[in-house]
């Protein structure tokens, strides 16, 4: 990263130049090329896939008094295809001071990045959001994605308290600006509790979706998360429920995940495994919500091992094997980069590949 001291000539005739105080120039170049089979459809695919990269700009101006107005723009970089958007990523403005953080914009919620570092493959094709969070919301609304609790959202309003004793709290509303046709007021309420001190993380998050699927429905997710590091290994456990109100009842899914990681000097050693449970609740059989269906046999595990090669500091070359199986009546794709229709025709499919890339921080 590199910061820019930015003179702005705000007016031509008096030559008065008003400067603006550390703007800071980052970015992320992360792509790999995979090749991935689909048992369904006895189907494989060797492409190159785009792992969220990204080009942001982020600074702040004293106000004085301990008060500061921060801001940020991020913007996706798709470098297999070229595509991209300025601001389609964690974009905010807003003030900070001796009493936290309050912000607004396109945002991660509280729920999301409460557990998303815990997972050494996020956010890759071999991501946890396949299973955790029932997928991923890359940039959603109130209506654009009704399942999904990994979420970045538009339109909401944030606030971080200071952190006390390693302790901090985060929460953010979405405005209910959407207004679907079946007359709901949907928006949504997320939390998380972070701790961290020491070699030890551990947060609690909690998250409602008001008339997500209709009037008078509120879904949740509720999850808990922990990580220890000692000396180079760390090991993270995540454990999740997710409840979604249906019109013929409620469905219900629980949820687990677990990684270790170890670097040794330049090299690192990377293992996850997800597991999700069939789902329950008083709805009909069959019914589904993004990948979470009723019944006996819809749950599904994930697992991915993985090796990165430190070339630098800011440069990385890596390897992964991924394999996601579903049990006969789940139909469970990667979360990012999914193999679509091949994975999706027929329940019980199993997805598995490997990936060589390379990412590079600046």
């Amino acid at each position: 990263m590199h910061k820019l001291g930015l003179a702005l000539l705000l007016t031509a005739t008096t030559g008065v130049a008003y400067a603006q105080s550390n703007v800071t120039v980052y970015g992320r170049l992360n792509t790999g090329l995979e090749s991935l089979r689909s048992s369904d459809a006895g189907s494989s695919v060797a492409r190159m896939s785009n792992y969220r990269s990204v080009l942001g700009f982020r600074g702040t101006e004293d106000l004085g008094g301990g008060l500061k107005a921060i801001f940020q723009i991020e913007g996706t970089l798709a470098l297999d295809t070229g595509a991209g958007g300025l601001a389609s990523r964690d974009t905010r403005v807003g003030l900070e001071g001796f009493a936290g953080t309050v912000f607004m914009g396109n945002w991660n919620l509280p729920y999301n990045t409460a557990t998303a570092s815990l997972d050494p493959f996020y956010p890759t094709t071999a991501g946890y959001m396949s299973i955790m969070g029932n997928g991923a919301g890359a940039t959603v609304n109130n209506t654009s994605d009704t399942s999904s609790f990994d979420r970045r959202q538009q339109n909401s309003l944030h606030y971080w308290s200071p952190a006390w004793h390693g302790v901090q709290l985060r929460v953010a509303r979405s405005a209910a600006e959407e207004r679907p046709a079946s007359g709901a007021r949907p928006y949504l309420n997320s939390g998380a509790v972070v701790f961290e001190a020491g070699g030890w993380y551990a947060t609690g998050a909690f998250e409602s979706h008001h008339e997500y699927q209709g009037p008078g429905t509120s879904d949740t997710g509720a999850k808990l998360g922990a990580a220890y590091t000692a000396g180079a290994t760390r090991v993270a456990l995540v454990g999740e429920q997710l409840k979604y109100e249906l019109p013929g009842g409620t469905l219900k899914r629980r949820a687990a995940y677990v990684s270790v990681t170890h670097q040794a000097v330049r090299h690192a050693f990377k293992l996850g495994i997800a597991r999700a449970g069939d789902g329950k609740g008083s709805a009909p059989d069959g019914v589904q919500v993004g990948k979470v269906r009723k019944g006996a046999d819809t749950g599904a595990t994930h697992y991915t091992a993985g090796y990165d090669y430190l070339l630098s500091k800011r440069t990385t070359m890596f390897a992964f094997y991924t394999h996601l199986k579903n049990q006969r009546n789940a139909s469970v794709d990667f979360a990012i980069n999914g193999l679509g229709a091949a994975a999706g025709a027929s329940p019980g499919a199993t997805l598995k590949g490997v990936s060589l890339g390379l990412r590079h921080n600046f």
